[in-house]
């Protein structure tokens, strides 16, 4: 019915939605009395189901909230107001601008990686911060972990900024690889046809294959785990699995 388009259509999609808010106001109610007979009971089979409903009752009833606003009252609700999953409620609402995805559930993965591809970091990160944001961290984390700056640091467009090219220019990064978005002046393209740039982009592109790789072999299209922490560990897990095969394949040639 969402498909469909016109204001007949609109008006019987409100009617829907009013009924399921209807049906889940009342499934709350009963919920909240099965809580109070539960809590007299006071028998420990019946505490696993108490703190169930204890969890999961307050997240309806955002989602309650949040479907009045947004369809019923037609208000724009800000992401950081909404649960997508009630199993899941840690996810966050991703948007990227991808015509193919505009909209993604889950969590921004950050990954820094070194000569020899090894992954030296990474950062499960919180909402949907910007990618220029991460440029400094990346930066930080590689003269902590190496005790020097890197010869070369490349990123992809959405990290340009010219106080990022600045920021890795004091840090004494020789090679700052940030091709810029948008309208280009005769200057910076020049700049960006410089063997060394065109040469680090071509490496840099190998990283698309490694996060691919991430996906497909190491488990990292779908985490199997629960909750933030069991995110966070399945994706340990997956990026040291992958080093452990890359350092394998270095020793073994």
């Amino acid at each position: 019915m969402t498909r469909r388009r016109g204001n007949e259509v609109q008006e019987q999609c409100q009617q829907a939605y009013r009924k399921l808010v209807q049906v889940s106001q009342a499934s709350v109610k009963q919920a909240r009395q099965v809580v109070k007979a539960l809590q007299q009971a006071a028998d420990a089979e019946a505490e696993p189901l108490l703190n169930r409903l204890q969890q999961v009752i307050p997240l309806v009833e955002q989602v309650i909230t949040q479907t009045v606003r947004r369809v019923l009252q037609g208000e724009q609700v800000p992401a950081e107001d909404k649960i997508v999953s009630l199993f899941e409620p840690h996810t966050d609402i991703i948007r990227r601008d991808k015509e193919h995805k505009p909209t993604e559930f889950g969590h921004k993965v950050w990954i820094d990686e070194v000569d020899g591809n090894i992954i030296s970091d990474y950062r499960v990160l919180d909402g949907n911060p910007g990618d220029q944001t991460q440029w400094r961290p990346s930066l930080e984390h590689h003269l902590a972990r190496f005790g020097k700056p890197p010869r070369q640091a490349s990123a992809d467009r959405g990290v340009y900024s010219a106080p990022n090219e600045e920021l890795a220019e004091e840090m004494g990064v020789k090679h700052v690889i940030l091709p810029k978005p948008g309208h280009l002046s005769k200057e910076r393209r020049r700049y960006e046809r410089q063997r060394w740039f065109t040469r680090g982009r071509r490496y840099h592109n190998g990283i698309e294959g490694r996060i691919s790789g991430l996906k497909r072999a190491h488990g990292l299209d779908r985490c199997l785990y629960h909750g933030p922490d069991g995110f966070e560990r399945w994706v340990g897990w997956g990026i040291i699995a992958h080093d452990l095969l890359v350092i394998g394949a270095a020793l073994a040639s």
